[in-house]
């Protein structure tokens, strides 16, 4: 079975998938400064711990034992941040964990008259364990369980998701090819009586390494399950980046978000929003990451990590 059979049956089985309103949003943000700064287009990367967030079949080609640290300070004082690293077992294989952490601060709490009569914070977390495996020759395949955890004051609500995906690479053009599904799941509590869907998501990527150059491009297509009119605009929803080596130890890199563009659009004016922009520093055994993220007329946000291996 090759990967092109195995894409076609999966896009099958969600062309008939609806989009619904959702819950646990913050599984889409992307927190690594290295993916964010490449717009997202992620999925077919493979030298990375953060590959969980996005295929966890990537996860496979990883040859160390990555480690890696990302924190994002968002707008209104919100605070993301995340931990995730991978590890070969002798006759196991390889597996993944990671853990994704958002903040969003303290409100004022007030009753029906709008008298101040206390604080409440809200958060969410999620827990992630991951496995990749061989199917045949350069083709891979991963899955991810999750439990994610929401607080809103005394209110809570849970679930359980999985993540399937599978790679397949050819080794001789340098390229990588993609195909994932996140957020399979559900509500196991829900903060009223009514349960909500988790963010499906289905992401197609392609990265390729330039044969002459020290350049490494992606492109990813996001949300491709979306019910709009026709298929090709199943694939508006796309950003791409590139990685480009300048020498041992100083990475750029730069990206492009379609559909962030689109959103932050403010009558015919976007400003710069959905370009990104980042750096990788090598210093002894530890790389250094930075994003930056425009969002137009809002602001920008900004990302740090630390890479390493153990």
């Amino acid at each position: 079975m090759n990967f092109f059979r195995v894409a076609i049956i999966i896009l099958i089985f969600i062309s008939q998938i609806q989009a619904q309103d959702n819950t646990f949003e913050f599984l889409r943000i992307d927190m690594s400064p290295r993916a964010a700064s490449m717009g997202g287009s992620f999925s077919a990367s493979g030298d990375d711990a953060d590959v969980i967030f996005f295929n966890p079949a990537g996860l496979k080609l990883i040859e160390e034992t990555p480690l890696s640290f990302s924190y994002m300070s968002h707008f209104l004082d919100f605070n993301f941040a995340s931990i995730s690293a991978s590890k070969n077992f002798e006759g196991l294989g390889r597996f993944g964990a990671a853990v994704k952490y958002a903040n969003y601060g303290t409100f004022t709490k007030s009753d029906d008259f709008g008298n101040r009569i206390g604080e409440y914070s809200a958060s969410d977390i999620a827990f992630i364990i991951g496995y990749a495996g061989t199917i045949d020759e350069n083709f891979y395949y991963g899955t991810n369980v999750k439990f994610v955890y929401s607080g809103i004051d005394s209110y809570s609500s849970t679930a359980a998701a999985m993540d399937l995906g599978v790679y397949y690479t050819i080794p001789s053009q340098n390229l990588n090819l993609s195909l994932a599904v996140q957020n399979i799941g559900t509500q196991l509590s829900s903060y009223i009586n009514t349960k909500e869907s988790l963010p499906l998501d289905v992401n197609v990527g392609i990265a390729k390494k330039l044969e002459h150059l020290p350049l490494r491009l992606f492109l990813d297509f996001h949300k491709i399950q979306m019910n709009t009119d026709g298929i090709i605009n199943r694939f508006k929803n796309f950003s791409v980046g590139g990685e480009f080596n300048l020498s041992k130890v100083l990475r750029l890199r730069v990206g492009y978000d379609n559909e962030k563009r689109k959103e932050l659009k403010v009558g015919t004016y976007a400003g710069l929003a959905g370009f990104n922009l980042g750096l990788g520093i090598l210093i002894k055994e530890y790389i250094f990451n930075y994003a930056y993220s425009s969002w137009g007329e809002i602001g920008s946000i900004h990302r740090i990590g630390l890479n390493t291996n153990l």
